[in-house]
């Protein structure tokens, strides 16, 4: 098997990306977000795409659900050794998929539905919460059993993707099968890491997915950073960082996305300089100060989501494009407002959010 086929390859970048949302917590076909996805083919290249859905597993809604990918048997009987002594294995099982000829090096792909063993003799640490615990296990796992990736590690939720179109990847993992009330699809054309299983999107952590359309130059440090708070990036793409900013600026911080979006995607220093506001100029001084290493420089258009919300933010100049949309209960954003049309004729508005200012849909409750 070549396990990362074209690793060493670069292509310049061209991504399509769409979420669709039921702010009603109201579930949905799989087909509607592959039929979105689909309408921007031709931003992909075959080397990489994927989904992310929410609410898919509600008699196992309150278990951690890891989506693990392996090269090799023995990675997973590693693997396995170590959910075992960390968790309590409430099911496990191949994650349901179809042939698709055009589909090569398809690693071994399981799921593995988990409860945190706080028993005496587990080795959970009172010292670090559930959650906390889960990303530590994660990262474990990616970092030191080689041939073994967790690619989705949330509740109620899993990601799915690889190598190939939408389209296959869709037909491979069966996703009009599945009803979520949150889908997320991106079709992927690599910029600076090549494609491999482990390097489509969507990246995840915890209940987290992220896809992106771009470029994130400031890899190096933003990845850096991430490590003084326990993240490791090991799946050989850039944006593997953004997914785990969200998680710690808004999870671990409790910032809200008007904040991160700050950050992430803050203004330049001579804009901070001409807000007229002095409190307003002197917090965002505070957070270019505070967080600068957050800072994601690079073209991006990313959509963010979790168990309650789908967020959508540009760069700080929008050097990708972005478009969101809503009818009803539905929240739309997409690269194209074509993907959105093509699963929603007459949306009652449609606007280009403005750079560096996240849309955010709320689930509602939440």
């Amino acid at each position: 098997m070549n396990w990362i086929p074209d690793r060493d390859c670069k292509v310049p970048s061209g991504c399509g990306i769409s979420g669709i949302m039921n702010r009603r917590g109201e579930g949905f076909s799989g087909e509607v977000i592959l039929s979105s996805i689909c309408n921007m083919l031709e931003r992909g290249n075959g080397l990489g795409s994927g989904f992310a859905a929410y609410g898919i597993y509600p008699e196992l809604k309150d278990y951690w659900c890891f989506h693990v990918m392996y090269q090799n048997e023995s990675a997973k009987g590693h693997v396995e050794e170590y959910l075992k002594h960390h968790f309590r294995m409430v099911h496990y099982e191949p994650i349901p998929t179809k042939k698709v000829k055009s589909l090569r090096d398809v690693p071994l792909l399981w799921r593995y539905f988990l409860e945190i063993d706080e028993s005496p003799g587990g080795k959970f640490k009172a010292d670090l919460d559930g959650e906390d615990f889960v990303i530590r296990c994660v990262m474990e796992i990616n970092r030191d059993i080689e041939g073994a990736f967790v690619f989705s590690s949330g509740k109620d939720m899993g990601i799915f993707k690889g190598v190939g179109n939408p389209n296959a990847i869709g037909e491979f993992y069966r996703i009009p099968e599945y009803r979520a009330y949150i889908w997320t699809a991106h079709n992927r054309f690599p910029t600076n890491s090549p494609g491999w299983w482990g390097g489509a999107h969507p990246f995840g952590i915890l209940d987290w997915s992220v896809i992106h359309n771009g470029e994130i130059s400031s890899y190096g440090i933003n990845k850096r950073y991430l490590e003084n708070f326990g993240y490791y990036c090991t799946l050989s793409t850039d944006t593997e960082v953004m997914a785990y900013l969200f998680d710690l600026l808004v999870r671990r911080h409790g910032l809200d996305f008007e904040v991160v979006g700050n950050i992430l995607a803050s203004p330049f220093w001579s804009q901070i300089g001409r807000v007229e506001d002095e409190g307003e100029r002197e917090f965002l001084r505070t957070l270019r100060i505070v967080y600068g290493s957050a800072l994601v420089n690079g073209p991006f258009a990313v959509i963010a989501a979790n168990s309650q919300y789908m967020v959508g933010l540009n760069d700080r100049i929008k050097l990708r494009p972005l478009v969101a949309a809503t009818k009803g209960d539905f929240l739309y954003i997409a690269s194209e407002e074509a993907a959105i049309r093509v699963v929603c004729k007459d949306p009652e508005g449609v606007w280009m959010p403005k750079a560096g200012e996240p849309t955010v849909g709320r689930l509602q409750g939440a």
